[in-house]
């Protein structure tokens, strides 16, 4: 059985602490992965499950040893939590050992297994659908950029303090992409500050900026047209030592998808060729097109210009600040035409001869 995050407690609840022989919980997102499994684990303890063995899945590992672990007596604990903690896809050979397992494991043993988020791949195979028939798989999405604000406001009303829009808005850029950082800013919100309403000023100067970005998060900030979050990624990536070739990088593909996109429209092909050419998917798309809508293929033309000099830049063929030419990139692909004229003044020329 599929259940959402939020539906585990009172699914544990339900259950009087005693969840089905397997919980598989599966995210990307290391914070809550932990949470549900800690969550899972002081419920099977409460229920008298008071003996723990955990297996660290790496490719080393051999799935005979969980089945003989299930089948061996123990001398301390009645009620015993099997744990299994994967470092990647599951292969093959555990999924079908677990399939075998489930159906032998006894009524005082559970099986708890954590790991990244699963693929359609691992869950379209006959061993994993058996697997899912005998428990619960806890499926916990990443949250996502505009999906932080309303997460921060929840953790901060659990311990009884509010915030307006602008003020979760603020908390939510200092902690961008370090969920974590997030949760421990919040707790010391809860110490410093009084129950309630918060004061924007009070939370500005309590919270720190701990934020964490890559280089996609930058392409996704520009393609979005958020000009001011793009420069925020931009100075957290300089700030840690990014490497410009990589950011760049990221940026160019950008670029370059996009102006297949225009020039195929243009001639009245269709994109989504394009696109999948691309690998981009699902709610990117949205971003790409709208991209799309914004830069025309002449400005488009300037902005590939700009990425094969700030590439010659890094590379130390041409004098210049290699940050300062990609930051003038990314604020011409959101669409600050202005700014990155004044990021990067070679690019009034380009802009002259495209006029």
């Amino acid at each position: 059985m599929i259940l959402r995050d939020q539906a585990l407690p009172g699914a544990l609840e339900r259950a009087r602490g005693v969840p089905p022989a397997i919980v598989w919980i599966a995210s990307d997102e290391p914070l809550l992965l932990l949470e549900a499994a800690d969550l899972v684990r002081a419920s099977v303890r409460a229920a008298g499950f008071d003996e723990r063995s955990v297996f660290h899945v790496d490719r080393y590992f051999r799935p005979e040893l969980l089945m003989q672990e299930a089948g061996a007596l123990s001398l301390f604990a009645s009620r015993r939590l099997l744990e299994l903690r994967l470092v990647g896809k599951p292969t093959k050979e555990l999924g079908e050992s677990l399939a075998q397992t489930l159906p032998q494991l006894p009524d005082d043993i559970r099986l708890l297994v954590t790991g990244p988020k699963l693929d359609r791949t691992t869950k379209s195979n006959a061993w994993f659908g058996r697997v899912e028939q005998a428990g619960w798989l806890v499926e916990i999405p990443v949250v996502e950029r505009d999906r932080l604000p309303g997460w921060i406001g929840e953790r901060l009303k659990r311990g009884g303090q509010q915030a307006d829009p602008a003020t979760l808005q603020l908390i939510a850029e200092r902690v961008e992409g370090n969920l974590l950082a997030a949760k421990q800013e919040v707790a010391k919100l809860g110490l410093l500050l009084p129950p309630g309403r918060l004061e924007f000023e009070a939370v500005r100067a309590a919270v720190l900026d701990v934020a964490r970005w890559d280089a996609f998060d930058l392409v996704d900030a520009a393609l979005s047209g958020d000009a001011e979050r793009a420069m925020r990624c931009a100075g957290g990536l300089r700030a840690e030592g990014a490497a410009v070739p990589l950011v760049l990088w990221g940026i160019a593909e950008a670029v370059r998808t996009l102006a297949r996109m225009v020039n195929a429209r243009d001639a009245g092909r269709p994109v989504a060729p394009v696109l999948a050419q691309a690998r981009v998917w699902g709610d990117r798309e949205r971003v790409y097109h709208a991209a799309a809508r914004r830069l025309d293929a002449s400005r488009l033309r300037l902005l590939l210009r700009a990425c094969g000099r700030a590439d010659r830049m890094t590379k130390g063929v041409l004098a210049g600040d290699d940050w300062q030419a990609l930051e003038a990139i990314a604020l011409g692909l959101a669409g600050a035409a202005s700014l990155a004229l004044a990021c990067d003044p070679a690019l009034v020329a380009d802009a002259a001869d495209a006029g």
